[in-house]
């Protein structure tokens, strides 16, 4: 292995000069995941300039820069560096009694907050970067605005002190959930990657799937699910497996614009899918106080019938299509190697449930999980150890991730920052509840829409940041309880990946299709709609969540009945024509609607459904 690694070395001089700022973060994160955090201040201040460091040394070393470009990568490493020192230098003097910002203090936090924007620039995007700005124009001049929007007032020294020379801000508690819990788990995604995981569980899922008539696009919701929950971005996702997976369904004979929109739906729904939830699950627990158990079992039905819709869905297209399940000769069977290089992803993931439920902490579950695939996937496929490149390349992947998630959460906390210094959340919550009254109907709807306007172009932890910030309180105000108001957030979220016009993973999937963007993202939204209607299933019946003190046998029997029903009466419209179309549509909705009547009268469409489904099926059997 050293004269492989030695070998390697010398084949690649320019990478090793980024070598020791990956290794530091791999390793920085390695430590405090298995041993604690050593130092606070120093944890979340340094892991944060260390990723930026790492991103600009990225893109200073990819190829096809201009020197000019190279040049102003090099300025703002230098910025973030000073406004860091400068950081350290101030925080002791607020430690230690009153100080007031100096003129270098305040060209500093600016300098270091001018690295931040643009990296949110180009690691997150527009959206992100745009909120932030209006969120920080609001604290300066938010006291000239009339009526209830109007604060106290903040000036530019107060507001650099709230949000970068102290804990509420950029370097907040969210940050530290992320540095401490969250970025071990960001390393076990890359490892599993790096072990070739990703392609066996798209096998697997096509071994599984083939007996079903469209088993191809099934596969692809099942091996997308099965990722996703770790992956922690939808398109990651989409490109990851979608290169695989999209092609694939084109060629079992759906059209590109369907292949793209199952692979958009089934990458978003993957940080809906216990146990890992692409991170947010963690973050919840810091915010909520529920324990991630909770978390995650409150989280599991739901996720169930996101993807059981997304199955059904699928089937009727298939069907509709005359599509026949492929036999056994149509699946590549899985080598004995792969069979079991699937153990390293099974057995962590069962090692880390075992481990929280003796009570051991996320960060410790996760510790553990890396170094058992690590162990396992060398005992597996010894030859990995010959491989320097591609180990280093896990090394690369997992240090470039989680210093673009440490870029997006930081400037979250500027907003968080605002919000609470200016108390604009509870402003926003009033005007909810004057719009709305006491119609806890209306008030969700008004939160489905501000989720999915403010969810759209971020990445999931930030957007639920953001919009459990804004429209929680207004929710939670009407008796709604804290899980299912913050699972309700995390949905719309989500979903937000998949909705027009701005539909992320709908969009990276589109290329891959090659189809038209808005025709895939249309398609996708049309495939999630059962994700849409799911929040307002468990809002109204909360046994669906499991956890809630409302629970009771009675009340999850019934949410599982009129949800089931929902998905059924819904994918009946997708193959139905006209007044039937729209009849069956509305009966979806009706189902799990709180008006008990309207769920009688729906449910009382579905053997109509059933027994029209029965005849067309027998019909095409005929036929072919």
């Amino acid at each position: 292995m050293l004269t492989n690694l030695t070998a390697w070395a010398k084949a690649h001089p320019a990478k090793l000069l980024g070598a020791p700022l990956f290794l530091t973060m791999v390793l920085s994160i390695f430590y405090t995941a298995g041993w604690g955090i050593f130092d606070d201040t120093i944890l979340r201040v340094g892991t944060f300039t260390l990723s930026c460091v790492i991103l600009l040394y990225a893109s200073m070393t990819r190829q096809g820069r201009h020197w000019w470009q190279r040049l102003v990568d090099l300025g703002l490493l230098a910025a973030a560096l000073a406004a860091a020192y400068r950081y350290f230098w101030v925080y002791e003097e607020l430690e230690t009694g009153l100080y007031e910002l100096e003129v270098p203090d305040i060209l500093m936090a600016l300098a270091g907050l001018a690295v931040l924007g643009e990296l949110m620039r180009r690691m997150i995007g527009m959206t992100l970067l745009v909120v932030c700005a209006l969120a920080s124009c609001y604290a300066l001049f938010g006291r000239e605005l009339p009526g209830g929007l109007a604060h106290a007032g903040m000036d530019l020294a107060q507001m650099l002190t709230t949000v970068w020379y102290s804990f509420d801000g950029v370097f907040g508690s969210t940050l530290g959930v992320v540095t401490s819990t969250i970025l071990i788990f960001i390393l076990f995604g890359a490892l599993l990657d790096a072990l070739g995981v990703g392609v066996v569980l798209l096998k697997l899922s096509f071994r599984l799937t083939r007996h079903l008539p469209g088993g191809d696009a099934h596969a692809a919701v099942l091996a997308s699910g099965l990722f996703g929950t770790i992956s922690g971005s939808s398109v990651a996702n989409v490109v990851g497996t979608g290169v695989i997976t999209i092609p694939m369904i084109k060629k079992s004979g759906f059209s590109g614009r369907f292949a793209g929109a199952v692979e958009a739906a089934a990458s978003s729904g993957g940080q809906l899918m216990p146990p890992i939830m692409g991170a947010v699950a963690f973050i919840m627990a810091d915010v909520t106080g529920i324990s991630y158990l909770n978390i995650t079992l409150a989280a599991l039905i739901p996720a169930i019938f996101y993807y059981a819709s997304l199955f059904t869905f699928i089937s009727t297209e298939a069907k509709r299509l005359g599509m026949k399940a492929q036999g056994k000769e149509a699946v590549e069977p899985l080598t004995r190697q792969e069979k079991l290089k699937g153990l390293a992803f099974v057995v962590p993931l069962g090692l880390i449930i075992v481990l929280m439920v003796q009570g051991s902490s996320p960060a410790q579950a996760g510790f553990w999980a890396l170094i058992s695939a690590g162990l396992l996937g060398v005992a597996i496929d010894p030859g990995l150890l010959k491989k320097p490149a591609q180990l280093w390349q896990m090394v690369v992947n997992g240090a470039k991730s989680a210093s673009t998630i440490m870029v997006a959460v930081a400037a979250v906390g500027i907003i968080i920052a605002v919000m609470n210094a200016t108390g604009l959340g509870l402003r926003f919550s009033e005007a909810i509840q004057l719009v709305a009254g006491d119609n806890l109907f209306v008030s969700l709807l008004l939160m489905a829409g501000g989720c999915l306007v403010l969810g759209m172009g971020m990445p999931t932890v930030p957007a639920y940041l953001v919009i459990i910030l804004v429209m929680g309180p207004a929710v939670q105000s009407l008796g709604v309880e804290l899980i299912a108001a913050h699972l309700f957030v995390v949905y719309y979220a989500v979903l937000s990946a998949v909705t027009p016009p701005v539909a992320l993973a709908a969009f990276a999937a589109a290329p891959i299709a090659q189809a038209n963007p808005l025709s895939v993202s249309v398609t996708s939204l049309r495939l999630a709609v059962i994700g849409f209607l799911i929040p307002f299933a468990f809002v109204y019946q909360p046994s669906m969540l499991l956890i809630n003190d409302s629970f009771s046998w009675a009340g999850l029997a019934m949410a599982l009945v009129t949800t089931t029903a929902a998905i059924l009466l819904v994918a009946g419209s997708f193959s139905a024509q006209g007044i039937k179309r729209v009849l069956y549509l509305v009966a979806g909705f009706a189902v799990i609607s709180p008006l008990w009547w309207l769920q009688l009268l729906a449910l009382a469409l579905l053997p109509v459904l059933l027994i029209e489904h029965g005849r067309r099926g027998r019909l095409l059997c005929k036929q072919s």
